[in-house]
């Protein structure tokens, strides 16, 4: 089996793949901190979410 499989991508493919790599802090796009208001904003925004809630009741 020393054949790789060329679907499969190498192991330093792998760990040079931007989205494997562990965030760091202050580095990038990492900040996922929103408001209650953003998320109730978000929340009466979609359609979906007041379907979701009457069919659950």
């Amino acid at each position: 089996m020393s054949k790789s499989n060329s679907n499969e991508p190498t192991k330093s493919e792998v760990y040079t793949t931007k989205l494997n790599k562990m965030p760091v802090p202050g580095e990038g796009l990492d900040n996922t901190e929103f408001s209650a208001e953003q998320a109730a904003e978000v929340f009466m925004n979609n359609p979906s979410s007041e379907k979701t809630s009457k069919e659950q009741q």
